[in-house]
């Protein structure tokens, strides 16, 4: 007895990527708009999440959650020394020029809200489906999607 095929599943698009804008909820810096940078989706690393909680970690771990990094904005100041590294040759030693680091942190996805390009309100995303069948992230006020539905033309 052969086994059941099992039914294809769609793939979840994320609600927010790298290159939207966005408005901080909460903390510090609550009202400031900033252009997303990256996506953390689980700082503490694959092996830490599964050796304690399991295969099923997305479902029981706290370490699941996402994250982003927002240019300008949960800025965090990093003190460094100036340091000598050896270079090819040991005449001209090479100094890492030291001093104060302006570094952005990653902030909870929970925490920043998406601002529609079209309407420029802070909005929750829908997932809607295209012409084409795919599934599209849309704003919850407009309707308009948060991404482009064409393709994009490969040279």
């Amino acid at each position: 007895m052969a086994p059941a095929a099992k039914p294809q599943r769609r793939t979840r698009v994320l609600d927010i990527r790298a290159g939207d804008q966005v408005l901080v909820l909460s903390g510090k810096d609550a009202g400031k708009k900033g252009v997303v940078q990256r996506v953390v989706t689980n700082p503490q690393g694959w092996k830490k999440a599964t050796s304690r909680f399991g295969a099923g970690w997305q479902r029981t771990s706290p370490l699941a959650g996402a994250a982003v990094v927002i240019e300008g904005i949960n800025i965090a100041k990093r003190h460094t020394k100036p340091r000598s590294s050896a270079g090819r040759t040991d005449r001209q030693p090479r100094v890492q020029q030291g001093g104060i680091l302006d570094i952005p942190m990653p902030m909870d996805i929970s925490n920043v809200m998406v601002i529609c390009p079209s309407c420029s309100r802070p909005t929750r995303i829908r997932h809607t489906e295209a012409a084409d069948g795919r599934s599209v992230r849309a704003c919850a006020h407009c309707g308009e999607a948060l991404t482009r539905v064409e393709r994009k033309k490969r040279a």
